[in-house]
């Protein structure tokens, strides 16, 4: 049906919801504008011959770009703007440093508050009213952000590290300075301390991960004891996974199972919407060493799988999308529970991983070489899971630890391949292999009396097992912020290596920033910085610092205060990214922020006064009166023709016509 002059025609299913197009014969291209009822024209008065504008119309016909607003740092209003904002960030996250940190309270809209003792989680929720303070806590937000997402813990450090940067390089390009060269003394300077941390770090020893957990914990040596007895049992290239516990005590699990680096092809098979995860319970797993490329091939596994209705998790070399949209179809119906995702590595290497994923969940790999035709397989070829986990860039696969025999004997298999190879680069794939199979999977449950204390352990534990990986992979230095201040005495000799007196200006920048953890430490311990800054400098022993959790000065590294290497690398890496991008802005553009006007209401209408009582009627006055009816309502007057005429209409016998 082709609708004739569709702009005359719009105006009037504006104004009349009900109306309907009919045409008058099934030949004719004349269409016919019929109303619902008389009344609703009747109904609707018109005192103007003419249509009202729609200023919507043109608005969505011709739209206009958001309007921003311009600050210029002409008499250094921005830059306090954006200070003001990085200050009150630094003061908020910097509470909860050290060992006699304070929690912070996060308002909850759909729960109860969070009591938190995470830098990262209390700098997401940090919004500010003023749009250019906003600006400078979203910018310094940054370092604590990627810190964490590298190194898992030392967020709060990199803000306070940032802040101490900004706060010293604001006051001397006040005073003048350049401050692009202020901040290319502060990059070089930075490059030039990794390289010195990585001197003065060493590898952690097995019993030192114990300590190493509890000082991220918050001196909490449970924790720590517990993570270290994890690390034990599954070996530290296993691993360990954390879960909200049923009891109220803290317990650790470990089971059979392997985690590798693919996803979820599609985001139409998340189950978890909040953590946007795929998470299956006593799952089938379909494993296929070839590119599906038909649906039909997969027919016959995936109606068994809706006939005894289990989850079912295809890992093929590859899905094409005419293939993988039915199983996504079914699934958003829920007729089917399904996931995709593809295998990991890619020619030999990915084979010899299908193999190993077989070996470990008791299935089999459907391929080619073996003869084997995906169309004609059944239920006896899937492998069996207690639990699948999967994200967008990981899937953890855990199983009941049936196949252990198996397992082990396909270790050995593999431990030979090892004595038999020369080239170091198959030894190391192969001893890979062997992790990933013996390795297993230690899951911390997380238990306490209320949802409030569970967030806060959790937290805490994350940051613990996150700073023990960390250790692991690049070694620990000391902790309590004094290998910060040992790296402050190597900024002098890094100066002569610089180009000109401004970027020694920036280098003498990153050696005061370089004090301020250790002075936000003792002020959260009720001592004074200055004081403990300048004791632990005057001693020349490296691992000689203040251990603020005693109160006293001692060997740190024995009293078990240290730090992971990678954790304080990153620290001084992102905040020197960020305070070198602060100091040499000079303008800010921002959203001009609309105001939502509140529609008033119409006062009520003040009520006449109330006739004066008359005494009740006695039998034998007593009049019955009728009830006077309801006045008619006039019915307003019909539309005018003329409105009619000027969009080309014409109303014969209530019907309306288009010309």
């Amino acid at each position: 049906m082709v609708i004739v002059n569709c702009k005359k025609i719009f105006p009037l299913f504006h104004l009349f919801p009900s109306l309907t197009l009919q045409p008058i014969n099934p030949f004719s291209t004349k269409k016919v504008v019929t109303l619902a009822g008389p009344s609703m024209v009747s109904a609707l008065p018109f005192s103007k011959s003419t249509l009202p504008r729609r200023s919507f119309l043109t608005t969505a016909l011709n739209p206009r770009a958001m309007a921003k607003e311009l600050y210029f740092n002409h008499d250094g209003s921005a830059i306090k703007k954006l200070q003001a904002g990085v200050d009150m960030v630094a003061e908020l996250v910097g509470v909860t440093l050290g060992p006699k940190g304070r929690n912070v309270v996060l308002q909850n809209k759909y729960g109860p508050p969070k009591i938190v003792n995470d830098g990262e989680t209390v700098l997401k929720e940090i919004e500010l009213e003023d749009p250019l303070e906003n600006v400078g806590v979203k910018l310094v937000r940054q370092a604590g952000a990627k810190t964490n997402d590298l190194a898992g813990d030392g967020s709060t450090t990199s803000v306070i590290l940032a802040h101490g940067l900004i706060a010293e390089g604001v006051k001397v390009i006040a005073a003048g300075m350049n401050p692009i060269q202020i901040s290319r003394g502060i990059e070089k300077t930075a490059k030039a301390l990794v390289s010195e941390l990585k001197l003065m770090s060493r590898e952690v020893e097995d019993h030192e991960l114990a300590d190493v957990a509890a000082v991220s914990a918050g001196n909490d040596y449970t924790v720590g004891s517990m993570i270290s007895d994890a690390i034990r049992q599954v070996g530290r290239r296993g691993l360990i996974t954390i879960e909200k516990g049923k009891c109220v005590e803290n317990s650790l699990q470990i089971v059979e199972g392997m985690q590798f680096d693919r996803g979820y092809l599609s985001p139409y098979f998340v189950t978890d919407r909040q953590k946007m995860i795929v998470e299956f319970h006593d799952c089938k797993l379909l494993l296929v060493d070839k590119k599906i490329t038909n649906p039909k091939e997969m027919f016959k596994i995936l109606d068994n799988a809706v006939k005894e209705k289990y989850p079912i998790v295809i890992v093929a070399e590859g899905i094409e999308k005419e293939a993988l949209a039915p199983v996504i179809r079914n699934k958003l119906r829920g007729v089917l529970k399904a996931a995709a995702i593809k295998a990991p590595a890619f020619g030999e290497r990915k084979s010899h991983y299908l193999d190993d994923l077989a070996i470990l969940t008791g299935g089999t790999v459907i391929s080619d070489d073996k003869g084997l035709i995906l169309e004609k397989a059944g239920k006896e070829v899937l492998g069996t899971a207690t639990k699948v986990v999967i994200t967008k860039d990981s899937t953890l696969i855990v199983t009941d630890g049936s196949t252990k025999p198996a397992v082990e004997k396909r270790v050995s298999q593999i431990q030979r391949l090892v004595e038999n190879t020369e080239e170091n680069f198959q030894k190391k794939i192969l001893n890979e292999r062997i992790a990933r199979l013996s390795g297993g999977i230690a899951i911390l449950q997380v238990g306490a009396q209320t949802q409030v204390e569970l967030k806060d352990k959790q937290l805490r534990m994350e940051d613990a097992v996150n700073a023990t990986k960390a250790a692991i992979e690049e070694g620990v230095v000391v902790g309590g912020g004094c290998s910060l201040l040992r790296l402050s005495l190597k900024v002098d000799g890094i100066k002569e290596l610089l180009d000109n007196a401004e970027q020694k200006i920036g280098a003498e920048i990153f050696k005061r920033a370089l004090t301020y953890p250790a002075r936000l430490i003792a002020k959260n311990a009720g001592v004074i910085d200055s004081i403990v800054i300048e004791k632990v400098l005057s001693n020349d022993d490296i691992r000689y610092g203040y251990n603020a959790a005693t109160d006293s000065y001692e060997d740190l590294m024995a009293a078990g205060i240290m730090d992971p290497s990678k954790v304080v690398r990153c620290c001084l890496e992102h905040a020197a990214s960020v305070a070198k991008t602060f100091l040499t802005s000079d303008a800010v553009v921002v959203d001009i922020k609309e105001f939502d006007f509140i529609p008033r209401r119409k006062p009520m209408p003040s009520m006449s006064p109330m006739p004066p009582i008359s005494p009740l009627p006695s039998p034998d006055n007593l009049v019955i009166s009728r009830r006077k009816g309801m006045p008619q309502m006039a019915l307003a007057p019909l539309m005018p023709t003329s409105v009619f005429d000027q969009l080309g209409f014409s109303l014969v016998d209530g019907v309306i016509q288009l010309y």
